[in-house]
């Protein structure tokens, strides 16, 4: 099993900057790739940013350019720059493992970002 603590949420004015973390512990070597999603109020839960073991990142469209994902060892990083309303939401931090084909996915409890215009 895999355990993950979400840190850095916030309330922040149009503009601003938050740095979430996410830190995970348990059967971390096993992790295959870590993300962040986020859940609007009447909304689906989408996917924000991801990146792989590897290194290899992805993110939603309506970050790129503007939030960057990091990983150093079992904590993964989302830097949310240039922040809108619409990034308001909760984030969740996410991590994946397949195991003999598989796959066991993980989810932190989530931090609230709230971005006022």
């Amino acid at each position: 099993q895999v355990q993950l603590v979400e840190s850095g949420g916030g309330l922040v004015q149009t503009g601003g900057s938050l740095r979430l973390s996410c830190t995970a512990s348990g059967s971390t070597f096993s992790i295959n790739q870590m993300g962040w999603y986020r859940q609007a109020p009447g909304k689906q839960r989408e996917l924000v940013a991801g990146i792989t073991s590897g290194g290899s990142t992805n993110y939603a469209d309506s970050v790129k350019g503007r939030f960057t994902i990091s990983r150093n060892k079992n904590t993964v990083y989302l830097q949310m720059n240039s922040l809108k309303p619409d990034d308001t939401a909760v984030y969740y931090c996410n991590s994946r493992r397949i195991i003999s084909s598989t796959t066991y996915i993980n989810w932190g409890q989530g931090t609230q970002v709230t971005v006022s215009s």
